[in-house]
């Protein structure tokens, strides 16, 4: 009886009785946890197609943006449609002898090829058009917050995203720290966007993809320049 009565004295406690032992098994997503879904998810992506909008900041915190449609089928083969700067530039890659194929804009019979390494291809921290997909995003977050961590590391539910925030060694560049955060769609469980700053937390890089869409199923020729 003195039981019974405690519980309707305390309707928080009645409530809980009530309540899925899930919710009380229910613990702050780690870094561990969130890896393996991620990776679980992307390893069921055979391609996938996003916006992406890449910005370049410097110091008094302008940028420069560069805009284009970009797609992905596994096992590498990339494909980029510019829409800002040079709205219209198509590049591909591999082309049959491994290299980058390039159409211009205005150009639709003509095209060119560029080693994978030139420094036309690369942006300022080196990543080249092979080290772009989220598979190698994937691994990188993963090693950001293992072996290559040289600092606090966070993560953190936010809404309709996991925020990750980490500061580790450059992805693509040796000796160099960088503070990144990542963010991580949980409706996808995909990354979908990458901040870069230099370890005080000034802002040097932020990568989004938008629309992101998997498993359409492209052709081989969609990676292929005709000309």
């Amino acid at each position: 009886m003195l039981l019974s009565q405690a519980f309707l004295a305390n309707p928080i406690l009645l409530i809980a009785c009530f309540m899925p032992s899930y919710v009380f098994a229910r613990m702050p997503l780690d870094a561990e946890t969130l890896l393996k879904r991620i990776e679980a998810t992307y390893a069921g992506v055979k391609d996938y197609q996003a916006d992406i909008e890449d910005r370049t900041y410097h110091q008094d915190g302008s940028f420069k943006t560069k805009k284009f449609l970009y797609t992905f089928k596994k096992p590498g083969f990339i494909r980029l449609d510019f829409q800002a700067p040079d709205s219209g530039m198509v590049l591909v890659y591999p082309d049959k002898n491994g290299e980058v194929a390039i159409r211009p804009a205005g150009f639709p019979f003509f095209k060119f090829h560029l080693a994978l390494d030139n420094p036309l291809l690369r942006v300022a921290s080196g990543q080249r058009l092979d080290q772009t997909d989220l598979g190698l995003l994937i691994k990188n977050i993963g090693r950001s917050l293992s072996d290559q961590r040289r600092g606090a590391a966070e993560v953190v539910e936010d809404g309709e995203y996991v925020r990750v925030t980490v500061l580790a060694d450059n992805h693509f560049q040796k000796g160099v720290k960088t503070l990144y955060q990542f963010l991580i769609d949980k409706k996808l469980w995909l990354p979908v966007r990458v901040e870069e700053s230099t370890p005080e937390g000034r802002l040097e890089r932020k990568i989004i993809l938008q629309n992101l869409r998997t498993n359409i199923s492209f052709p081989d020729s969609f990676f292929q320049l005709g000309g």
